[in-house]
């Protein structure tokens, strides 16, 4: 990799990183989601995250850090990926397909009182569109992580947090990065 390569991207990720800072809206929504999943866990609700490619490994991550821990000791807060059962997945996929691998998983598994997200830099993935709004339409609440176009997910989710950029890397970069706060904000309230 050519240095000169490396500190554009270095740089791109540090300007998103600042224009988020800046972006009071944002940063008010992050601290709104904070609040719900700290609420929703205390009255014995849980976090099911979803998404695709990238944002299935970030959805997977997420939930480990909720599971086991962040950044301190405290009890384990029940946190799934609908990512994780290859079995579950490809046997939904096939008798179904790929638009319902996650709807049929919260079919079998969500609860008024949780807490849904799906990771989506477009904010268009199919399967996510079709679960958010299976969610939402049973009155559990539904936050969408996205880039900055206009999507679905911005009609769907209760709270949409759209991170301001286009570029597919910086958008998961971001995502990851709000998702920790997050993680940390909650992880600070048990």
């Amino acid at each position: 990799m050519e240095n000169s390569l490396l500190k554009k991207r270095i740089a791109e990720h540090i300007s998103l990183a600042n224009e988020i800072i800046r972006d009071e809206r944002l940063l008010s929504q992050v601290q709104e989601v904070s609040r719900r999943i700290s609420s929703s866990l205390k009255e014995g609700g849980k976090i099911i995250f979803m998404g695709n490619g990238g944002s299935a490994a970030d959805a997977q991550h997420m939930a480990a850090e909720f599971v086991g821990r962040y950044a301190k000791e405290r009890q384990a807060l029940p946190a799934i990926a609908l990512t994780t059962n290859s079995s579950t997945v490809t046997a939904i996929g096939n008798d179904y397909g790929f638009e319902k691998i996650f709807l049929r998983q919260l079919q079998a598994f969500a609860q008024k009182g949780d807490i849904v997200v799906g990771l989506s830099t477009s904010g268009n993935s199919p399967n996510v569109v079709e679960a958010l709004s299976f969610a939402k339409s049973r009155g559990i609440f539904c936050v969408a992580f996205v880039g900055s176009k206009p999507c679905k997910l911005d009609r769907i989710a209760n709270i949409c947090i759209k991170v301001p950029s286009e570029s597919t890397p910086r958008i998961q970069e971001m995502h990851e990065l709000l998702l920790h706060i997050i993680c940390e904000e909650v992880e600070s309230s048990f």
